[in-house]
């Protein structure tokens, strides 16, 4: 074990450093299958975001119909997302994320079986929208486990690596994995091929994870005890201003994410830009390269500039400008993979400078941190509902240009809610004033 000496006012005092306390770089190591988990369950939760609605339109669907298709997913995974962050602190995360795979497998088959092999249009979106209350129950189960094991100091690095894991398997191999398979397995291939990526997530929670003990509860809580503390994560919007201020922020950083994997291929692949759909995957797939490091370096910043200060300027404000890129320069230079690449980063940089949020509601609400998180939770599911569903209702009438416009100026709504948003900072509040003595028996050390 390395220690480090840290001066006080009164006495010198032996701190461990980040590895005696379980910590690599912020990631909890207990935790480390989990953080691998989420990277291959987002690998099959994801292969099929970046060309769903292309494949749907071209089954003769139209692109109002697939956008209703992933708006009813955001929908129903907004409200799994609310129930995600409770039901894991009462039942623990292992158990909720296990559930998580099982059901996502089931729907899966039904929506592929008798919805897209079938062309049965109201049992694609029955079954896929069922199939999206699964995967809230994993990923968000884990960001609760995450939340009980990081140190406060350090919890913005730990949702840090979370997001990066996230984005290595929606972005990186969920995106990048159907520009190679499509040629040779097809469409349908691609999306069968997923369920071994879920499965095999699931076996690491199983085996590898060690039991997650309930922390906060019992198993004597009785059903409405429960039923109260799970709508707290709902009623705490109302109650609390500066987490209803931060879920509409929550809201609105990744309505991109969610929003442009229903226009954007329709656009890139489209006569007037010319990219083909290959090109579009590894286009969009750039995007997620650059959020698995930056991910862990805006975790990292944040806790030391300060989480609002950079979600205001980088993440609201750059997101803004990041997408009007991805809307104008590929209008102006067509099919220009250097030009297009520059949007995709510059969307990656900005969007994962949002990643403090995961921090923030439970540090507003520390004595009810699960319905905090599920707080959180609703917002990032509903921002999976109204990135699609902005589409859906404004494609018609003003466009993709209308519908990109519309996603920047929300963005910059997003930079005048942050200065609403009061939060203490743990460690960041600290600067500049003398370290506390620490006891013998103490279990907090300083932040290194």
């Amino acid at each position: 074990m390395r220690w480090r000496t840290t001066n006080t006012t009164k006495e010198n005092i032996m701190v461990p450093h980040e590895e005696s306390r379980g910590l690599l770089f912020g990631m909890p190591l207990s935790l480390i299958w989990g953080y691998i988990a989420i990277a291959l369950f987002m690998t099959g939760d994801g292969i099929e975001l970046a060309f769903l609605s292309r494949y749907v339109v071209d089954l003769g669907f139209s692109a109002t119909q697939a956008s209703f298709l992933f708006s009813v997913y955001g929908l129903l995974a907004a409200l799994s997302s609310w129930s995600s962050g409770v039901l894991a602190e009462v039942f623990g995360a292992r158990r909720i994320m296990l559930i998580g795979v099982v059901g996502w497998i089931a729907f899966h088959i039904l929506f592929l079986f008798f919805g897209l092999s079938e062309q049965n249009y109201p049992l694609m979106v029955l079954f896929y929208g069922i199939r999206a209350i699964a995967y809230p129950l994993f990923i968000y189960a884990f960001v609760v486990w995450v939340a009980q094991v990081a140190p406060r100091e350090r919890l913005a690095s730990a949702m840090g690596w979370y997001w990066t894991m996230y984005s290595i398997g929606i972005g990186f191999l969920g995106t990048y994995l159907p520009s190679f398979t499509i040629p040779h397995i097809g469409f349908m291939g691609t999306l069968w091929m997923a369920i071994i990526w879920v499965a095999m997530a699931g076996a690491l929670v199983l085996f590898l994870i060690k039991n997650q003990p309930m922390v906060g509860t019992n198993a004597n809580v009785s059903l409405g005890g429960r039923l109260r503390e799970l709508s707290l994560g709902a009623t705490l919007l109302f109650k609390h201003r500066s987490i209803f201020i931060a879920a509409l922020v929550r809201v609105i950083c990744n309505l991109t994410l969610f929003g442009f994997p229903v226009i954007m291929p329709l656009f890139f692949t489209s006569p007037e830009v010319g990219f083909t759909m290959e090109q579009w995957l590894r286009i969009w797939g750039a995007l997620f390269i650059v959020t698995i490091f930056t991910n862990v370096m805006w975790g990292l910043i944040g806790d030391r500039i300060g989480w609002i200060f950079q979600m205001r300027w980088f993440g609201c404000a750059g997101c803004a400008l990041a997408t009007l890129a991805f809307y104008y320069l590929p209008h102006t230079y067509g099919a220009s993979v250097p030009a297009a690449m520059v949007a995709a980063i510059a969307l990656g940089i900005g969007v994962s400078a949002f990643v403090p949020m995961g921090a923030i509601f439970p540090a507003m609400a520390p004595e009810h941190k699960g319905a905090a998180i599920s707080a959180h939770n609703l917002a990032a599911g509903l921002s999976n509902f109204m990135g699609p569903t902005i589409a859906t209702l404004a494609i018609s009438s003003v466009g993709v240009k209308g519908i990109v416009w519309i996603y920047a100026s929300l963005y910059l709504v997003g930079v005048v809610l942050t200065y609403f948003i009061h939060v203490d900072q743990p460690g960041l509040e600290r600067k500049g004033k003398p370290a506390a003595p620490v006891s013998h028996h103490s279990k907090t050390s300083e932040a290194i």
